[in-house]
């Protein structure tokens, strides 16, 4: 998969809240499948589905111990929406900048 194929996995499967929130449990340490689904008001094949979206993306990583699959944060593609996103952050900058500007006139010229 190149690098855009991976971004656009990885920002397909962050999409969604429930997909998110695995990440963030798995960001704590790894886990099993059964501890990822317990907070989630839904049947286990369902958060199953959420899990392999994110092994498809290469988020989470699921290792073989004896009878148990425990999954783990991957953190390359995370570091990887950081490093594309992080290009666009002058941009957003100089346009947060004239935004403050144009606010401050507006609130001045009210005043």
């Amino acid at each position: 998969m190149d690098q855009d194929d991976q971004l656009d996995a990885a920002f397909s499967a962050l999409a969604h809240p429930t997909r998110r929130a695995i990440l963030a449990r798995l960001a704590q340490g790894k886990a099993t499948v059964n501890a990822l689904a317990e907070p989630f008001d839904m049947s286990l094949p369902a958060v199953s589905k959420h899990i392999r979206v994110l092994e498809n993306a290469g988020l989470i990583e699921r290792e073989k111990d004896a009878q148990f699959r425990p999954c783990t944060l991957n953190p390359k593609p995370i570091q990887d929406i950081a490093d594309w996103t992080e290009k666009y952050r002058p941009i957003w900058e100089a346009r947060f900048d004239v935004m403050g500007k144009l606010l401050d006139e507006m609130k001045d010229q009210s005043s």
